[in-house]
């Protein structure tokens, strides 16, 4: 009995073996897929030349790098300095330069991760500010991180949510409002 248990053991953990570097195997194919096919795309972006391509590499008189900023993006991504418009505040000075400075105005969301009403409100708050295409900026600030901004804006629950024109705090709202509602307060804040 013992041997025929032993002999299912091994039988199995040689199949596992085999699955296991089949996984691997797989994974190393795709990878070497993946990087071949960055290194076409590369060699596409270089200069062409009437020789060959390692002809023109050593006639070069500057070194080539395939990571170098002067090649350009494909149009169909856009490469703008724009700030994302929705983003996490990293510190005070972050929040000082993207939110009070900012030129948009601005959707303050004090959260926390604990906050299970915070966790609902938060996704519908950035479907409301991606409706207005970039009109209005969404600031999310964790209270646990961020203590003394909370304490300076007088954020005593959680979800707050401040809307803020150059500087001056325009309104506010402590909980949770329904999407017709978000939509609104939103387009106040942008001034429809």
């Amino acid at each position: 009995m013992w041997a025929f248990y032993n002999g299912r053991t091994q039988a199995r953990g040689k199949r596992e073996g085999r699955r296991r570097q089949s996984h691997t195997e797989m994974a190393h194919r795709l990878l070497v897929c993946r990087i071949w096919t960055l290194s076409v795309k590369d060699l596409r972006c270089l200069p062409a030349s009437t020789s060959s391509f390692s002809t023109s590499l050593r006639s070069s008189t500057t070194p080539l790098s395939l990571l170098s900023p002067k090649r350009t993006l494909p149009r169909s991504l856009p490469h703008t300095s724009r700030r994302e418009v929705s983003f996490n505040v990293q510190d005070h000075e972050d929040f000082t330069e993207r939110v009070i400075n900012s030129e948009l105005p601005v959707l303050i969301d004090f959260h926390a991760q604990w906050c299970g009403p915070c966790k609902i409100l938060g996704p519908r708050l950035e479907k409301a500010v991606a409706k207005q295409k970039g009109k209005v900026a969404m600031a999310k600030v964790d209270i646990d991180d961020h203590t003394d901004l909370a304490i300076e804006y007088g954020v005593s629950a959680v979800p707050t949510v401040i809307a803020m024109r150059g500087g001056d705090v325009i309104d506010q709202f402590v909980g949770i409002k329904d999407d017709e509602a978000l939509d609104s307060f939103v387009s106040k804040l942008v001034g429809q």
